[in-house]
């Protein structure tokens, strides 16, 4: 989505660099907490793995005939069963939480920190990929995982900012809006989903300037298969994060 604004709130407005983004680094003393736990094999041995689909600690929150989003929720210490994806996904992370996964039939991997609004891809197409994830730290961790089902038809288009992550069929968009803020005025072509990492007092603006306001929470999220003109604004008074994974 995109905000009208003058260009001073326009400059508190950060979009996300390209990469794939894999959370951010651990501290020192996570690491090693992880690392002694795995050696020592204080988690449970792996399980037979299952489909992502039928994993169920991953909610469905969220499916139509071209994706189904995942809601994952860990409390400190648990891991999710063992489980593949197929299809190619985005993740947005909701929590501040330090994790670890661990592939099928690999050692436990050095323990990443997450942070609301990280946003990785993955192409599980080409090769898929089965792992779990652990709950290492000591706050809650909470992520969205969205699949594509199939492609919506139409034509092609050409990214509308530089991706924070993306996949051979996704994009994932990251605004990071300060209090104020707004994004520029842009067209969405293309299907997408819109995912509020943070709480916020959002603003949509059209492009005849008429807002339509309204409050979302981490995790909140809308499907939008119709060409769409406007702007998002953070009415709130804490920063706020969305992100908008398009369906190439």
């Amino acid at each position: 989505m995109c905000q009208a604004g003058s260009r001073n709130t326009r400059s508190q407005v950060r979009v996300s660099v390209p990469r794939q983004q894999s959370l951010y680094p651990p501290s020192v003393k996570t690491i090693l907490l992880a690392s002694i736990i795995a050696v020592a094999g204080l988690w449970p041995v792996q399980d037979a793995p299952v489909p992502v689909e039928e994993a169920p600690d991953h909610k469905t929150v969220f499916k139509n005939e071209y994706v189904q989003a995942f809601r994952v929720t860990l409390q400190p210490g648990q891991a999710t069963v063992t489980h593949t994806h197929s299809r190619n996904d985005v993740a947005v992370r909701l929590s501040n939480a330090t994790v670890a996964q661990q592939p099928l039939g690999e050692p436990l991997r050095p323990a990443e920190t997450a942070e609301p609004g990280g946003v990785s891809a993955r192409d599980n197409e080409s090769r898929s990929f089965t792992h779990r994830v652990l709950n290492v730290g000591h706050t809650v961790f909470d992520v969205i995982d969205v699949q594509i089902l199939s492609r919506p038809p139409g034509d092609p288009t050409e990214a509308l900012v530089p991706p924070a992550a993306e996949n051979p069929k996704m994009r994932g968009y990251r605004y990071e809006l300060a209090p104020g803020a707004s994004t520029a005025l842009h067209t969405h072509a293309r299907p997408y989903v819109i995912v509020a990492a943070t709480d916020m007092d959002l603003r949509t603006v059209g492009p005849d300037g008429s807002p339509i306001d309204r409050s979302v929470k981490a995790g909140d999220l809308h499907w939008v298969d119709s060409r769409v003109t406007h702007g998002l604004t953070n009415r709130g008074t804490q920063k706020g994060v969305l992100v908008e994974i398009e369906l190439k």
